[in-house]
């Protein structure tokens, strides 16, 4: 009888599943021989299902092998196998057995279903000559039959024949003839009966046919309804549980600049907080207002505000001072005219507030740690109103409301900001919307604002001076008519209307009434001088006072009034006579507030434009007169360009048309002039382009090559089957960061670069911009790297993903298939393979790197950028070693890097051999500004020219790092200078190390270590006609060289190109570097054939003519008039206030020089400078005239 057979699920099936069974080593139905014998008997009587064209189930999906395999199809395996190994089409398969092939898809069976047919017909085009073997075996279930036995027919005679054992061959030896004959009469049945236990009977004669009467018949016909269902397959994911992990990691991995910008933010903190306590040791402290005694409180500012602790002080003549926590005055205040002080507590629990009302100004709030302290402080503050003769009004209420009834300092600057609107409003006509209407605000505090009144301190606050200031007091003085120490809504706008709408004679009627001290109708010289004081006060003392006394002694003897000490306003009228335009242009400016535009004035009307008038050439030198009588000035008014000589009438003017060019500036569209400016650009900058274009253009080919190789040229390893995206991505990427990391080097060749400036090669390469190439390259080839990483955190999936048999076949000197089949996780490639590991600490060091050498941090820390950026020595180790492992190719890097890094290693020896040699400082000088002058010897065979820089070292600093300075020494002299500001902690303890004091310890000047010369392209100058040099701050440097050489090189008759050169100085105050000023003198003097025309720009002085710069600029013009040199920096140069509008200077430049077709600009000093410098450049090259060509520094 049949017995059940257990399932997985422990239930009961008539017969065993293949599927289950087939490569299942736990069959619970084959425990023991047993078992095995029982499934022989019954396959010898199971009746098998009739024959069609389907596969069944336990075929397709659940076949022999591990892994991957037991998801094959047997079926589609066998048919790729027979394409794979070449077997023949179904038909001619049948001829060559002699059989007739089928001639249609109809005549392939009958039976089966013409569905299936049909689909097969369509799959092979209806062509049935290209029907496959296998499939053809399988639908023709007729002529499939003969076939096959042809074939079992031709296989088995084959193998019979050329087996030299088989049992039939005698000439072998193996068997007899009787045992031949013994063998050949043994049936299948016999070996069943005797490997198994069975007895004969058990079996049927014929084990493969089963008749009726035969033993064991079987109960029922098996079909798959009544087996077991298959086993679901079990699905392996080998990246189970690595999500969380790989996906941390590669955030970890984005958050190195994060990481890295952290560390640059800290330590450029600590490197500010340093520099600052440098520059408070060595900064001379100002003496502070501090005070023995002091009843301590916490101020409440708002309810937004930080409180902060204070301390008071009471003080004769009814005035309270508030002090900081550092005891320095940060609040004065004045009962004078007050009869009476409303004093409230809060009531609430614990009593630890106290409001001080204050009449005209914010009241103070004041905060206690108990009520005894509160209840000690009003104690003290009864005994000082009573001691004072004021009365004192008490009153309690909650703390909210006490904090909500005062006026804060930010409410009362709302206040004032009303106040100011409205009075401006009535004064300029400023429309009401603008001001805002009153009428229709609630709040109580806003509606008082024009009763308000202001105090000195908040007068003064508002012109943007400082209360104790001589104009701030006497201004004050004059408009507080009835003194009781404020100004109301009406005095200020009485004084507003002469400053804004006032006559020449009513302003210096106005300026003479608030200087004449005494009120006699007389100014005496000392109020003269006290005038004038004022205004130099306001420019940070830029005059001295003997300079001062000097300018009125001038101003007196020029006007006739050298025998009086006293002048009338007459009299003081007459001496501004020839400044009416200014003072009728003169107004006073408030901080916060602008005016409308028909109050605004055009910048230029200060600034000295070059007249074509006035240089001649002379012997082929332009020339430019100094005398003040000659200056030629430009002034800008109601659209008008008026001439104005000093000592003439004011005469129109109309600028020398150039007709042609002029005629096409104004026809020209924007179009057009955009079109100007491109070409213009493409002029400027063709060298950098097309080095540029060449250089990506060779990186972007050896990415495309790299990523067409390894996408379809490359040998069939098959990695691009697996990672396709990745390969291509990661394999472009890294030739192409090859290159750039290699030839990044060339750019830091700076001897190298300095040499080849000067041969024909500078001709088709820009060597001036190698800084700004090195910053490209390094910028692609960051993103590049970026773009690497991505491509190999793509390839790290996908082998993480990939079978072990498929990845020992990419990778067969790493990986050996052992059969268990699972990858190597994520963090195996990244952290335990030498090119991952490498990889992680390249983006390390890549983030430190470019973080560091960011513009921000470079400047902050030069230090940092100098250590971390000699990393790169890490970066082409990691990265030589990164491809040394050969994982996908053989290492190519070195390939790229040999030639520029023989090239940069020949550079380098070459400083090394330099920086070994001590140079002796001759001079050092401490100049104002923080300005530090050495000079030292000239090594011997140094040559040099003006405009180029070197490097130099103090190890007497305690540090080995080299930075750079321009020379300010000409070629010709014998010894080196250089002039070094303090602007960080390097160039700040060098000052200290050459102070007087630190010299006298070290008896003797520190040696220096140099390095250089470096070119650069100031050094350019002599290579245009005319020049325009432009310095900004200490970016004078370079132009101090310059000058010295232009005008030696003049005095010995040198050939040069250069016939001009103009010199724009922009400095904050004439005192800032005052040793420029010295260089400048010495151009002067030898300067014999005017070579040289320089303008001076200081910023520190009001743009606009703002009263209180108003008479400092009548005192400039009246000097040069007189004396033929500035008043502010005593050069015969002209000096102009406020900064220079490179536009109509530039304009006027094409006008004085039309034969020049193109003018060097040359600027070295901040970012916002060089920019304006470049905008009006490009602004005037969208003209068909001169070209401008600019090149520039920043420090």
């Amino acid at each position: 009888s049949y017995r059940k057979v257990k399932g997985i699920n422990n239930n009961f099936f008539p017969a065993l599943r293949m599927c289950n069974s087939y490569w299942n080593r736990e069959n619970p139905n084959l425990k023991i021989s047993t078992h095995t014998d029982e499934l022989l008997l019954g396959m010898a009587s199971q009746i098998a299902e009739k024959e069609d064209h389907i596969v069944v189930e336990d075929v397709r999906d659940y076949w022999y092998g591990f892994m991957k395999y037991s998801r094959t199809d047997f079926i589609a395996m066998s048919i790729q196998r027979g394409r794979d190994m070449g077997l023949s089409p179904y038909n001619n398969v049948r001829e060559f057995f002699g059989l007739e092939p089928v001639q249609s898809w109809e005549k392939l069976s009958s039976q089966n279903n013409r569905e299936v047919i049909n689909g097969l017909a369509a799959l092979y085009g209806n062509d049935i000559s290209k029907l496959e073997f296998i499939p053809g075996i399988m639908v023709d279930s007729v002529g499939s039959d003969e076939l096959l036995r042809a074939i079992l027919l031709n296989q088995f005679e084959r193998l019979r024949d050329g087996d030299r054992f088989w049992f039939e061959n005698e000439k072998n030896g193996l068997f007899t003839k009787d045992e031949i004959k013994q063998i050949r009469n043994i049936t299948f049945h016999d070996v069943l009966v005797a490997v198994t236990s069975a007895n004969d009977s058990d079996f049927q004669p014929n084990v493969f046919i089963w008749r009726d009467g035969n033993p064991c018949p079987q109960p029922q016909q098996l079909k798959v309804e009544v087996l077991a269902n298959c086993t679901p397959l079990i699905v392996t994911d080998y990246f189970q549980g690595s999500a969380a992990g790989f996906g941390i990691l590669i955030i970890a991995i984005c958050c190195f600049p994060l990481v890295s910008l952290l560390i640059a933010w800290i330590v450029a903190h600590t490197r500010k907080r340093s520099f600052k306590k440098l520059q408070k040791g060595k900064t001379p402290h100002t003496e502070k207002q501090t005070f023995s005694e002091g009843m301590e409180a916490t101020e409440w500012l708002g309810p937004k505000e930080t409180s902060h602790q204070i301390y008071l002080q009471f003080h004769a003549n009814h005035l309270i001072k508030v002090l900081d926590s550092r005891c320095s005055v940060i609040r004065s205040i004045s009962l004078q005219h007050q009869n009476e002080v409303d004093l409230i507590q809060s009531n609430n629990k614990g009593h630890k507030a106290l409001l001080l009302k204050i009449p005209k100004e914010y009241d103070l709030v004041l905060l206690f740690n108990s009520e005894e302290e509160r209840s000690n402080f009003i104690g003290n503050l009864k005994v000082f109103f009573e001691s004072n003769n004021r009365a004192i009004n008490l009153s309690e209420m909650k703390e909210q409301e006490l904090l909500k009834k005062a006026v804060t300092k930010q409410q009362r600057s709302q206040i004032l900001e009303t106040f100011f609107r409205h009075s401006l409003s009535q004064v300029l006509d400023i429309d009401k919307s603008d001001a805002g209407d009153y009428t229709f605000e609630v709040s109580q505090k806003v509606r008082e604002a024009l009763k308000c009144e202001l105090s000195r301190a908040e007068f003064a606050e508002s012109l943007g001076l400082k209360p104790q200031a001589l104009f701030v007091e006497s201004m004050f003085s004059l408009a507080d008519k009835d003194g009781n120490g404020y100004l109301s809504f009406r005095e200020f706008l009485d004084i507003l209307v002469i400053f804004m709408k006032g006559s020449p004679e009513e302003k210096s009627k106005l300026m003479f009434t608030m200087y004449d001290i005494d009120g006699n109708g007389y100014l005496s010289k000392e109020e003269f001088f006290r005038m004038l004081r004022s205004f130099i006060e306001i420019s940070n003392n830029c005059l001295s006072k003997d300079l001062t006394q000097q300018v009125i002694e001038s101003m007196f003897q020029e006007a006739g009034f050298q025998d009086k000490e006293e002048l009338t306003w007459e009299d003081f009228h007459f001496l501004l006579k020839d400044h009416d335009n200014v003072l009728q242009l003169s107004k006073l400016c408030f901080q916060g507030v602008e005016f409308p535009e028909h109050f605004k004035h055009n910048k230029n009307f200060r600034v000295s434009f070059i007249d074509k008038g006035h240089h001649k050439p002379t012997n082929g030198v332009y020339t430019n007169s100094h005398d003040p009588q000659q200056m030629v000035y430009s002034v800008e008014q109601d659209g008008q360009e008026l001439r104005k000589r000093f000592g003439k009438k004011k005469s129109s003017y109309q600028p020398h048309l150039y007709t042609e060019a002029r005629r096409e500036k104004y026809q020209k569209s924007k179009i057009q002039q955009k079109i100007q400016q491109f070409k213009r650009f493409i002029e400027n900058y063709r060298r950098h382009i097309v080095c540029v274009v060449i250089f990506y253009a060779i990186s972007a080919g050896l990415f495309a090559e790299r990523a067409f190789y390894y996408a379809y040229a490359s040998p069939k390893s098959g990695i691009a089957e697996i990672t396709f995206v990745g390969i291509i991505i990661s394999r472009g990427s890294a030739a192409t960061i090859s290159l750039m990391y290699s030839y990044i080097l060339l750019t830091m060749c700076r001897n190298l670069i300095t040499f080849l400036r000067e041969t024909f090669l500078n001709r088709y390469i820009p060597f001036d911009a190698a800084i700004d190439f090195h910053r490209w390259i390094a910028m692609a080839a960051l993103v590049f790297s970026i773009l690497h990483t991505a491509g190999h955190v793509v390839n790290v999936y996908i082998f993480s993903v990939s079978p072990l048999s498929i990845l020992s076949c990419i990778f067969s000197t790493v990986f050996i298939d052992d059969g268990s089949d699972l990858p190597q996780k994520y963090y195996w490639w990244f952290f335990e393979t030498v090119p991952g590991m490498t990889g992680v600490l390249l983006l390390v060091v890549l983030a430190i790197l470019y973080i560091f050498a960011s513009r921000h941090f470079r400047r902050i820390s030069f230090r940092g950028f100098w250590i971390t950026h000699h990393l790169y020595v890490v970066l082409y180790i990691l990265t030589i070693i990164h491809g040394s492992f050969a994982l996908i190719q053989q290492p190519r890097f070195y390939i790229y890097l040999i030639v520029p890094a023989i090239f940069y290693l020949g550079d380098k020896l070459m400083s090394l051999s330099r920086k070994k040699t001590e140079i002796s400082v001759v001079k050092a000088e401490l100049l104002p500004s923080g300005v530090t002058h050495l000079k030292f010897q000239r090594p011997q065979d140094f040559d040099y020219k003006s405009g180029q820089w070197v490097q130099i070292a103090c190890l007497s600093l305690g540090t080995n790092e080299y930075h750079p300075f321009t020379l300010t020494s000409a070629p010709h002299e014998e010894t080196l200078s250089l002039h070094i500001r303090a602007a960080g902690p390097w160039t700040t303890r060098l000052r200290e190390l050459y102070s007087p004091e630190s010299v006298a310890e070290l008896n003797g000047y520190p040696k220096i270590y140099l390095d250089g010369p470096f070119g650069e392209g100031h050094q350019e100058w002599n290579k245009f006609e005319v020049s325009v040099l432009v310095g900004g701050g200490i970016g004078v440097t370079p132009f101090a060289s310059i000058l010295k050489d232009l005008v030696f090189k003049s005095s010995v008759n040198s050939k040069i190109l250069c016939k001009k050169i103009y010199f724009i100085w922009v400095t904050r105050t004439q005192r800032q570097f005052e040793w420029l000023a010295d260089i400048i003198r010495e151009v002067e003097e030898n300067d014999k054939n005017d070579l040289v025309s320089v303008h001076i720009y200081i910023t520190q002085l009001a743009e606009k003519f703002d009263l209180r710069t108003t008479m400092l600029y009548i005192c400039e013009r009246h000097f040069q008039k007189v004396l033929n040199q500035s008043l502010f920096t005593g050069l015969h140069s002209i000096t102009h206030f406020g900064r220079p509008p490179f536009v109509p200077f530039f304009n006027s430049l094409q006008e004085v020089h039309p034969e020049v077709r193109k003018i060097g600009v040359f600027s070295c000093g901040p970012p916002g400078m060089t920019k304006n410098v470049e905008k009006a450049c490009q602004q005037l090259n969208k003209r068909d005239q001169a070209h401008f060509v600019h090149h520039y520094e920043n420090f």
